[in-house]
Formats: structure tokens, sequence, C-alpha cells
């Protein structure tokens, strides 16, 4: 490595690229597709040694050095990617020649005299960008998803030129540092440590990561592998708990992985690490996978879902080895494959660690209600969509590709059969090692282990945005069916049929009887019903398979709302509280009525992930759809519903999940003032521990209810808080919860500067106190600025951030006013991208609902 802090200052800037012949415009701001081809078709051999200097200051500048290695098929101009004024150029070199090259649009363009047909190698030294760094003061970690990367430092940034790295960094003493290779050597001396990484398999740039920072690292053995954990938890006793989980299911998926997809491990050591506040749930970077912190280390009060949201990361995460990084998409309109796959196989893999656990109800719960969620709306998308320029490649992510493709992935396997399913795969993983490939090639392997058309069931499911919406129509002879058809409609009338399997149940005293369903067409006669006798209830989903807005007749859903705890199968109660919130969403069931059955049914409900799924739409009913007058009067009796449902649950899980309802719906004196005893460690619930992140969400719920010791609670909580990046983003919040309106204010106005929204879930989290439901009358003036400032978030921030914001501005509100707002934002900017108009009309679908 040279020495990057006495970088060569030759570099002439200049204002157009002169070539032999003659000038050509330097590129579009971005990646844009054409040139994505253009390079993708001209290079090969592409290699990368990167070194960093990392200063132990935060505000110091990072200087690289990167030597990018590759043969051109031709000669030609190249044009690197770099997202910094040229001032952070410090020197170009081709063949060890210093030469002229444009720094524009985020791009560096080295003209084509100066490169050769074959090999060509270039030197880069710069200053870092810090954007996708996530500097931190003992800490950073690289997040370069999905076109980030160069905005850190010049390289080719697009997913179908995979390269080899090899990487350098000088960090300051006492950190440590993790990598996609393997760390070869360190050297240490006064002013740090430099360590040094292994060559890597081929990886697209946004896989490229490094950590670096002071961590304790926790280490394993599982089946012969070496597994490591790098974390910053301060709570030994927390650590303890949780490492044993952490590896096991890592090495069950490993283990699992290999099996089904008959290919071992690709990428040697297999490394982990838990990031503080991190902005997903985590990132496949290969050899080096990154968590939140808060989703691998559990407190003691977890609930069954946070366990099995764990071990449903951890699957993810690792499928993503396979499907992502060892085959990666061409590109990024693809990028639903490689998530796809990850929760498809997640589901499957996760499996056989909870026996216990009913799995049907499983996928139902996790997948439906957050694919539903999007997908009801006017900003819903299509799951495979074109794309441009890879800027805009983050705002492809959401709940349409990671929920509801894996619902049309089982459709697709049902269609193949689990065997060619699992064949196809395997097929195409083998074909495409190392490479990219397209959607397009899977199905081609696909199509040829099935009859059924593929292309038209790819046509709706993948390639056109929505769901169909589903009635039933029923034909009674002498008190007994006639006739039971299945008739869907496409709700943007473009005349699409999604093929697909269900099983419609059929509701009886003595139980349910299913009846399996094909829709391939408009309107479906199911069989094998003629002469039963009529059903109290028919429920088109019964069996959780099928997808749309399935309308409840009359005689069903007032059946529902009278006796659903009758129904035996936990599946179909599951199925049943799902198609009962998506009515109460189209104004056939008041959300009183909705409440009034949660309040009666959840006293007898016994299946732990259907007792959390209804407690999740009770509260959100509470605040959503419930006016503030009402809230107030209901408040108390559902208190006492989920302190008994405390009392009488069986385990700390359950405990869990009906305290965590009583806390986010507590109005009354009274529950606020048990809530404040708990905080105060006067009082306790028994089976229950308290820790450090209990008391910290205790804290900010009685401050933004304004307690009368709010200000004393938060400024004790500050002091009572040990872990030192919990208490940095306590810090960070507190302002939020002013009681003050004009504190409040300047909370969001600091949010309007870009340093101050570095730490997105910080950031979301300030913003929904903000704008929490007890403040929405005050809080209507942030909705304008909130999404003024939409499209800067979105260029600036990470590729959840946009939704996510979105979302915290507007979940607080249901006021007409807050609707218009809204309204008139959206017709004032005609020329609002497309993407960022679906993102805000997703986030409001539940605010024009109740303010009609």
């Amino acid at each position: 490595m040279s020495n990057v802090g006495n970088c060569m200052l030759s570099l002439i800037l200049a204002t157009t690229l002169v070539s032999q012949g003659g000038s050509e415009p330097v590129p579009a701001p971005g990646i844009p597709e054409t040139l994505a081809q253009e390079r993708a078709e001209s290079i090969r051999d592409l290699q990368y040694d990167l070194a960093f200097v990392i200063p132990a200051e935060p505000g110091s500048a990072v200087q690289g050095q990167v030597t990018i290695r590759f043969s051109l098929i031709a000669r030609r101009r190249v044009v690197l990617d770099f997202a910094q004024s040229p001032d952070r150029v410090r020197s170009v070199r081709v063949g060890g020649a210093p030469i002229r090259a444009t720094v524009a649009n985020g791009h560096l363009v080295i003209p084509a005299d100066v490169v050769r047909t074959g090999s060509n190698e270039v030197v880069v030294d710069f200053v870092a960008g810090d954007e996708p760094l996530n500097r931190n003061p003992e800490f950073l970690y690289t997040l370069f998803v999905p076109a980030r990367a160069h905005r850190a430092f010049p390289c080719f940034d697009q997913p179908d030129l995979k390269a080899r790295y090899r990487l350098s960094l000088d960090v300051p003493a006492g950190w440590v540092a993790v990598s996609n290779g393997a760390m070869l050597e360190t050297s240490s001396s006064d002013r740090g440590t430099r360590i040094r990484f292994a060559e890597t398999q081929p990886l697209p740039t946004y896989l490229f990561s490094f950590v670096a920072g002071r961590f304790a690292v926790e280490t394993a053995t599982r089946n012969g592998r070496e597994l490591r954990l790098f974390h910053r938890e301060t709570d030994a006793a927390k650590v303890a708990r949780n490492r044993e989980a952490i590896f096991d299911l890592h090495a069950v998926s490993l283990r699992w992985l290999e099996d089904y997809t008959a290919i071992p491990y690709p990428f040697g050591k297999f490394d982990v690490v838990a990031i503080p506040s991190f902005q997903f749930g985590g990132m496949e970077h290969p050899g080096a996978i990154l968590y939140n912190a808060a989703s691998l280390l559990l407190d003691e009060t977890a609930t069954q879902n946070q366990m099995l949201d764990r071990a449903s990361v951890i699957a993810h995460e690792t499928a993503h080895m396979w499907f992502g990084d060892l085959v990666t998409m061409r590109w990024f309109n693809d990028v639903w494959m490689k998530e796809v796959f990850a929760n498809f196989m997640a589901a499957k893999i996760v499996n056989p660690s909870f026996p216990q656990v009913n799995h049907e109800l499983r996928f139902l719960l996790s997948n439906y209600p957050s694919a539903y969620q999007v997908d009801r709306t006017a900003g819903t998308n299509a799951i495979r969509q074109d794309l441009a320029n890879l800027e805009d490649a983050g705002q492809l992510y959401g709940a349409i590709i990671y929920q509801k493709a894996p619902i049309a992935m089982r459709q697709l396997e049902t269609v193949v059969g689990e065997t060619g399913f699992r064949d196809g795969l395997r097929e195409y993983l083998k074909t495409y090692s190392f490479g990219n490939a397209t959607w397009l090639d899977l199905i081609r392997i696909l199509d040829a282990r099935t009859s059924d058309d593929l292309v038209a069931w790819n046509h709706a499911w993948v390639e056109e945005r929505g769901r169909p919406e589903i009635t039933i129509e029923l034909r009674i002879d002498g008190g007994r069916i006639a006739r039971l058809t299945l008739h869907v409609r496409d709700p943007y009338e473009r005349g699409l049929v999604w093929p697909q399997r269900l099983k419609v149940a059929l509701g009886y005293a003595d139980g349910i009887k299913e009846v399996p369903v094909t829709l391939d067409g408009t309107a479906v006669v199911a069989t094998g019903v003629e002469g039963l006798s009529l059903p109290l209830f028919i429920l088109p989903n019964g069996g959780g398979l099928g997808y749309g807005l399935f309308l409840l007749d009359d005689a069903s859903r007032s059946y529902l709302l009278a006796s659903l705890p009758a129904i035996s199968d936990p599946l179909a109660r599951g199925s049943a509280w799902v198609t009962l919130w998506d009515n109460v969403l189209e104004s056939r069931i008041a959300p009183d009525a909705f409440i009034d059955l949660a309040v009666r049914a959840l006293p007898a409900e016994t299946d732990e992930q259907n007792i959390q799924r209804i407690l999740a739409y009770t509260t959100r009913a509470f605040w959503r759809h419930l006016p503030s007058d009402e809230r107030v009067r209901r408040a108390p009796a559902l208190e006492r519903l989920f302190r008994d449902g405390m009392a009488r649950a069986a385990t700390s899980s359950v405990k869990a999940a009906w305290f965590s309802a009583f806390r986010d719906v507590a109005l009354s004196a009274e529950g606020l003032q048990w809530l404040e005893a708990l905080w105060r460690r006067n009082e306790v619930v028994e089976g229950l521990p308290f820790v450090e992140t209990d008391e910290i969400a205790l804290s900010l719920e009685l401050a933004v209810r304004e307690v009368p010791a709010w200000q004393e609670i938060l400024q004790t909580q500050l002091g009572r808080t040990q872990n030192p990046d919990r208490k940095a983003r306590f810090a960070f919040v507190m302002p939020a919860l002013s009681a003050d309106p004009a504190v409040r204010d300047q909370a969001f106005a600091r949010l309007r500067m870009l340093e101050n929204r570095r730490r997105e879930p910080w950031v979301v989290e300030s913003l929904s106190y903000l704008n929490h439901p007890l403040r929405e009358a005050q809080a209507r003036h942030f909705i304008r600025p909130s999404l003024e400032l939409l499209r800067e978030i979105q260029r600036t921030g990470d590729i959840f951030f946009p939704t996510r914001w979105t979302e915290a501005a507007l979940s607080g509100h249901r006021s007409p006013e807050a609707a218009a707002t809204v309204r008139d934002f959206l017709s004032r900017e005609l020329q609002y991208p497309q993407r960022l108009r679906w993102t805000i009309l997703s986030a409001a679908d539940e605010l024009f609902r109740v303010a009609q």
C-alpha cells in the first residue's frame, strides 16, 4: 500500500473530455442503464486493490487509494463512477503515468487515448465520501447497496461488473476490522494498526464491505467451520444469553442451504457483525453479514415473534450467500429475485428449529398483512419494475418484493412442484455461479419443468401491480349449496387474472371443510360442493394460500364478527383476522365492531402468533381509526384486558406481547401511574424481567403522554442508560418528546440538515414521536415540510429511508386537514418522481380512508 496521505496532486481538471475521436458528453448523473450496458460489454477481468486511512476523529477525512485492473475488449474511453467534488480526486494515473481526466456528473472519465485494448491499470488517490461510511465516534461500517460505493471510492458501480477485491485498512489503535476477505496480517505502530485482507471471490460493488471500530468478538465452531460475532453490547449477560442461539441458527441455515442447493458455502470464512441502530434488519455482505444488533441480541423479555424474526433474518441473510451473492441479478430491476428467494428459503429453513410453531400461520401473518398494506393502495407497484438509472434503485425495495414476492413464489412452487422447483434452482445456481442472471433466465429453466403457462402467470404476478378483488356468489337450492362461484375482478380494469390455488373454508358447527380451487379465470365454479348443507360462513382464503382482497358476504361477515373465536383451526382464525381487517379498511366493517370482536376474542385465543396479530390490529385501530374522545373512553377497558392477559400468560414471551400492547394504548390516570411505578422500579410484572431497552421505551411513552414528571423521567433515564450507543440515540430523540411545541419545532428543524440525518433509525424514531397521535393537532404543520424534504431524503439516504420517513410523518394523523395537505402537495407537484409519489400514496392510504 502506498502512503495515501502523501498523494500526488497532479490531476488537471477539465470541463470537457477531449480524446482522439473528438468530444463526447459526460454521462448523466447516477448510473444510467445505457452506460452500464456499454461498460458490461467492454470490460473484463476486473480487480480492485483498495486502501483506506481511517482517522480516529470522525470529522477528519478518510484518505484512499484504489488500483483498478481490467481488460478492455476494444480501446475506448473509460467511465468510472465517483459522486464527489473534483477536489476530492487527488491524482489519476494510467499505466503508471499521470493523466488528464474529467470529473463531472458523478463520474471520472478517462480518455480513450491513454488506455489500450487488453490489460489496463488505473490508480486513483482520493478523499472518500462519508455518506456510505456510517462514521461514528468509535466505529464505522460501509453500506453500498444499491449503488453507493461510488460515493466512497471510484469504481464501476453496477451489479454485472463483478470484481475481486483486496483491501488494506489503517485504523486507530484499539480498533478491529472485518471485511469480505479473511484477515491476512496486521501490523501496529504508535499511529494505529494496518490490517490487510485476502482477495475475495468475484463480487459486485454493492456487496463489498468493511467494518472497523471498537468491537468485542465472540468465536464458535459449528460443523467444522469457525464463526465469529462482532458486537458492541455492554451487557455481558445479554451476550451470553444470545451467543449460542446466534451461532446455532447460522449453522443450521448454512447446512440446510448446502443441502438444498447442492453447492457448498461459496465464500470461505463466515463472520457476522451486530451494528447498533443499523438501518436494515441485515445486509448480506459475503463473509461479513451485518445485522441490526437489536434483532440479534434479544432481551430476556423477547416474544415468540421476536425469536422467530431473529431466526428468519439470519436464515434470510444466509440464503443470500447463494441467492444474490453467488448469483447476482444483472440489473437492479431484478433485485426482487434475491429478496424473494432469501425470504422464501428462510421460511423453509426456520421451520425445523421451531417445531412448536404453526408455520403455515407464520407464513400468512409474516407476509400477507405487510404485502396488503402496500398492494391495496394507489401507491403500489409491480414486483419487477423498469429501472433506467441505479440512482432510483433504492425505491424498488419494500413490502412488494419482501412480502408479496414470497407469496407469489409459493404459488409458483405449487405449479412446478417442490422437486422440480428445487432442481430448477440448482440448475440456475450452477449455471450462473459467480456471475449474473435475469428473472427470464430462471423462468426459462422452470418453464421446462411444467406444462402450465408461466408466461401468463409471470405477467399477472410479477410484471403488473395490484391484487385481485375476489367475491363469493352462492346459489342455494332447498337449503343446500347448488353452486359456489368465485368472481375475480382486476381493480385497475386491465382484465388481469392472477392464476393461483387457494382453499375456500366452509364453516360448520362441527368444523371446517376446505375446498381446493384453482383460480384461472374471472369466474370459477368450485367443484365438489353441490349438495352440501349451507355453511355458517365462507372464508375464501381459509387455508391461508390465496392472495387478494376477499370481500365477505353479509352472512359470513356477521357470523365472524359474532363467533370467530369458535373456529377451532388457528390458521383459519388467522386468515379470518387478516380478511376482517381488509374489510374494515374497505368500510364494510366499523372499527368499533372490529375492536369489540378483539376484546371478546383475545381471552380465548390460544395461539401466540394470533394473539400478537390481534393485539397489533387492535392498537392500530385504536390510534388510527378512533377519534380522540373515543380512545379516552375505551382505554380503561383495554388496559384491564391487557393486564388480565399478562396475568394469564404462561410464558414471558406472551406476557411481553400483552405488556407491549398495554404500554402502547395506556391513557388512563391509573394505567399511566402503574407504568410510571414500573419505570421507577417500584412495581414489577411477575415473570417479566425489565432490562435497559424496556425502561427506555417506557420513559419515552410516559413523556409523550406528558405525565407530570416527564422531564425528570427523561433526564433520569438518560443518566441511567449504560450502553453508549443507546444513550446517544436516547439523547437525540429526547427533544421530540418535549411538551413545549417550540422545542419540538426545533427538533424537526434540525432534521433538515443532512448531518443530523446520518443515523436514520434515530431520525425515524424522532419523527414518529413528533407526529404521535397525541400531538396530532400541533404536528400538522410538519406534514408539508416533511414531504418537501422527501426528494432529498431519497437522494441522500439509504434504501428504506424514504418510506420510513414518510410513514413516520403521516402515521399519527387522521384529520381531513392532514389528508388535504397531502393531496394538495401531490396536486401541485405535477413533475414529481413517480416512485416517490407512490411512496406518499402508500403511506397516506389509511389517512385518506379514515379522513373521508
